[in-house]
């Protein structure tokens, strides 16, 4: 297999986007107008705009997160923009049981070793030796990827 070998991709559904990115903005928005328009102490109106621009920000954050895609290769997994998630040899397992610490549609991934912290929204995420993809995602296509892996380790 060569080095630019796609085994599987894992992209989040236009309808999926669209309600995430929705949903998040209009409790910004909301929040933001609540903050402007409501009479109250000061102070609760700080909190309200505090709430509604991290709301905003996070729109802007799962918006961009997902428009890349996870793409599962001979050598590991990566986005689309090229960073990294998680090499081959690292990766010690695939847990999609019921009960796993798994983002919604996805899958958990265990590595050998503490990696870096990430996160892209809806997409991925990364802390200590746990890697959650999905979220954002059709379930098949996380199944079909979490399947691949499982062979491929085995």
């Amino acid at each position: 297999m060569s080095d630019d070998t796609t085994l599987a991709v894992l992209e989040a559904s236009p309808f999926r986007r669209f309600i995430a990115v929705s949903t998040l903005a209009a409790v910004g928005v909301l929040l933001l107008v609540s903050a402007a328009t409501t009479v109250t102490e000061p102070m609760w109106q700080i909190v309200l705009a505090v709430l509604g621009g991290l709301a905003a920000w996070s729109a802007d954050k799962v918006r961009r997160a997902t428009a890349l895609r996870v793409e599962l290769t001979p050598e590991g997994l990566r986005d689309s923009s090229g960073t990294w998630i998680a090499r081959m040899d690292e990766i010690a397992g695939v847990d999609r049981g019921a009960f796993a610490f798994k983002p919604s549609n996805g899958f958990l991934v265990k590595t050998r070793s503490r990696s870096a912290r990430g996160w892209q929204p809806g997409l991925w995420w990364r802390f200590g030796t746990r890697i959650g993809i999905g979220g954002v995602t059709p379930g098949a296509q996380a199944r079909v990827m979490a399947d691949i892996l499982a062979k491929r380790l085995d």
